[in-house]
């Protein structure tokens, strides 16, 4: 044999050997364990649970709004033949429509405060004395009269010591009218008069008047030039009372240890009255 067709078969045989080593790819992926094909089918279960819940939502919704809806038109179609019957009805009888006004329940300011006269007694429990008081409503604070004002400090505020300022026809539980009182001062206020400006304390004192019982503000100043050692403002009254300017001590006078009688109490009322009169 010839040594060239020994090379050409040597060739041959290398080359099939060749194809026959080289293996072809895989083109699919490799196969799911048990556990990981479980997985899937759950996560696929899921999403698909979850887009069917979304629509069904979805789907309720839209059925409520519906339905929310028809009641609506329902219930305005019933309105609209009402009012067509109405209209019918009016234009049957030929009448002018008749305008029905419903009145509105109003309460009278009369039932919910009470009825002062221009003068009345007060009480001052926290000091344990009744003063005689002229109730002004065109003065905005209460004033009360006191005299040797002495300021000082307690506990880092403002207080002020002070006496009773009377006269000797003021009435008032003897005891306490030349006694020491002491209060914390809620502010002061500023008067301006024709010999020019002062500041006066502003003090809170408990106070009684007939049913009334509640804390007032009170100024201080010397008031025996004046006939009535108390002032009633109109911020004490304000929403809680109104004044009857034709009468005057209508609740009676209260009491207190080491006061008068009730019965002295009528007689400088009638005395009083008489002045005022006069």
């Amino acid at each position: 044999m010839r040594p060239g067709v020994l090379w050409l078969m040597a060739g041959l045989s290398l080359l099939f050997s060749g194809c026959a080593l080289q293996q072809p790819e895989p083109n699919e992926p490799p196969p799911l364990s048990e556990a990981s094909f479980n997985t899937r089918i759950l996560e696929l279960q899921n999403t698909l649970s979850q887009q069917c819940g979304a629509q069904t939502l979805q789907q309720e919704q839209l059925l409520h709004q519906q339905h929310a809806l028809t009641a609506d038109v329902r219930e305005v179609g019933s309105l609209l033949r009402l009012l067509r019957s109405d209209v019918q009805d009016l234009e049957a009888r030929g009448e002018e429509p008749i305008i029905i006004r419903e009145e509105c329940e109003v309460d009278n300011a009369l039932e919910t405060k009470t009825i002062v006269g221009r003068s009345e007694w007060i009480g001052l429990p926290g000091i344990g004395t009744y003063l005689k008081a002229r109730v002004d409503s065109g003065a905005n604070t209460s004033s009360l009269s006191a005299s040797d004002i002495t300021r000082f400090e307690r506990d880092g505020e403002d207080w002020v010591r002070f006496k009773l300022a009377l006269n000797e026809d003021d009435v008032v539980v003897e005891s306490l009218r030349d006694e020491w009182i002491e209060a914390p001062v809620e502010r002061r206020v500023r008067i301006v008069q024709a010999s020019g400006e002062a500041t006066r304390p502003v003090i809170s004192l408990l106070m009684t008047l007939g049913p009334i019982r509640q804390n007032v503000q009170f100024t201080l100043n010397d008031r025996t030039h004046l006939d009535f050692p108390v002032l009633l403002g109109r911020r004490f009254m304000m929403d809680i009372a109104v004044i009857d300017v034709a009468q005057a001590y209508i609740h009676e006078r209260p009491e207190f240890p080491g006061g008068e009688p009730a019965e002295q109490a009528a007689e400088d009322e009638v005395a009083d009255q008489d002045d005022n009169e006069e």
